[in-house]
């Protein structure tokens, strides 16, 4: 064990330990949920004190043979080395001090290596007075985290977008399947299968928008404002080259804020994106309960669709075979819509001139993020891409069935219409059956006006 020293006194850190004491008394502090920050958390910690050392170098402000040593820390650890010292809690008091006090720790005692120190020799390299120098945890804190959800946000799109483009296939491919549509769960009128499709494809379109739109929020930084966004202790100089580098580091098109200490304590642009994913969650959790009661039963529900099978569905009934997929996507989703629960009242508690509440926002939008860059890939691949149409059944469910009324009341009038629906319910006779019988219309004009392009679309021609 080494002593290190602080505020409170002195404190044992394990010798091999390339965090420090504040790490340590974060360590005894925090045993929350088991989880530390973030990766990308870290990276964007990693880049942000990597961007300090050259901009303080640059500004004569830091000696170049201990920010060289600095910054060759930080590749490192940007190329996977030392993952294991960032140990502190996502859950934490301090408004992200503990994430900022490890990452400073860890830096510099392998910067104090590289000068050929031994860990815990600060004289050599100090993790305040030289890796945060000219910043403070409340404009690093909230910088990091947008670099990092910025870094989520884009597979997330994409995902998105590929998610769209499933949709689309399946629109195309099954335009030609003629089906009854509902609403409120009951018979409505005629519909394809396809253009259940591109309504779902329309909204996760709308979803992929809305998302891509929203990095340019959180571009918006305060990195420079140090404690309160009023830039104490930091020169001009140090703020304007501060974005500068961090722009070229991340290959982010980041911007100072025109006032610092906005972005400081307000948390508004993560509760803005956290309700975007939100409703994204709400879209997916729509096309997960559609799927499965278009492909219920098989035998006693609606069965229109079936879904790939991918796992067995029972441990005692044999042959069972559960729409896991779609019911994974909806706890998603679930999920989700709690965790922007909590970044909204996270962000709504900050008080005056910082909100102390950063971490589980962040700990909780980068889970949002997370879960959706895992999950829809699979539910393209597992899910969507093998669907397949119940020709038959859609086509039998369309004929047993009042749904065609609506289109030939346009013809026969409303009352015709009424008394063909009585006789299905008395004696199962397909409607199209009970029309020609009554002879209301011809086989030929019936053929015509119950085309699937007719059936579908406003194209159909009224007579009276």
């Amino acid at each position: 064990m080494r002593t290190e020293h602080d505020l409170l006194g002195p404190l044992e850190v394990p010798i091999n330990a390339y965090y420090g004491i504040h790490t340590v008394r974060a360590l005894e502090n925090f045993q929350i949920t088991g989880i530390p920050i973030h990766k990308e958390l870290v990276e964007a910690l990693v880049v942000i004190k990597k961007a300090a050392a050259l901009t303080n170098i640059s500004i004569g402000a830091l000696d170049p043979d201990k920010g060289e040593a600095i910054t060759a820390a930080c590749d490192e650890i940007l190329a996977g080395a030392l993952r294991s010292h960032f140990v502190v809690d996502c859950m934490q008091g301090g408004a992200g001090t503990s994430a900022n006090m490890n990452v400073n720790e860890v830096i510099a005692n392998r910067a104090i290596e590289h000068l050929g120190g031994q860990k815990g020799d600060y004289s050599l390299i100090h993790p305040l007075d030289h890796v945060n120098l000219h910043q403070s945890t409340n404009d690093v804190f909230p910088t990091a985290v947008r670099i990092a959800a910025i870094r989520l946000l884009k597979p997330v799109t994409e995902s998105f977008a590929n998610l769209q483009s499933a949709l689309q296939e399946k629109e195309e491919e099954f335009s030609r399947v003629i089906k009854a549509g509902r609403t409120q769960l009951q018979d409505a009128v005629p519909v394809t299968l396809g253009q259940e499709f591109g309504a779902w494809a329309q909204a996760i379109s709308r979803d992929r928008w809305r998302l891509y739109k929203a990095e340019e929020r959180l571009r918006q930084v305060n990195i420079g404002g140090t404690a309160v966004g009023t830039g104490l202790n930091a020169p001009r100089s140090y703020i304007f080259t501060m974005i500068e580098k961090l722009r070229d580091l991340t290959g982010i098109s980041l911007a100072r804020t025109d006032y610092m200490m906005d972005p400081t304590q307000n948390c508004d642009v993560f509760v803005e994106v956290s309700g975007l994913l939100k409703t994204a969650a709400v879209n997916l959790s729509k096309i997960a309960n559609d799927l499965r009661l278009l492909s219920s039963g098989p035998y006693t529900g609606l069965g229109e669709i079936t879904l790939p099978g991918v796992q067995a569905g029972s441990s005692i009934m044999p042959g069972k075979v559960n729409p896991v997929i779609p019911e994974a996507v909806n706890q998603v989703a679930f999920q989700i819509i709690a965790n922007d629960t909590a970044i909204t009242l996270a962000a709504m508690s900050g008080q005056l001139e910082l909100n102390a509440f950063l971490p589980v926002i962040a700990k909780n939008l980068f889970e949002e993020l997370d879960l959706l860059s895992h999950t829809l890939p699979i539910f393209i691949r597992r899910c969507i891409d093998g669907i397949a149409a119940n020709e038959e059944t859609c086509r039998a469910n369309l004929e047993n069935s009042t749904v065609t009324l609506t289109a030939l009341t346009a013809i026969i009038g409303y009352d015709k219409g009424t008394e063909a629906a009585l006789i299905l319910k008395e004696t199962g006779k397909p409607i199209k059956d009970i029309i020609l019988e009554k002879k209301w219309m011809t086989a030929a004009e019936l053929a015509e006006v119950l085309k699937p392009e007719r059936l579908t679309s406003p194209s159909m021609d009224r007579k009276h």
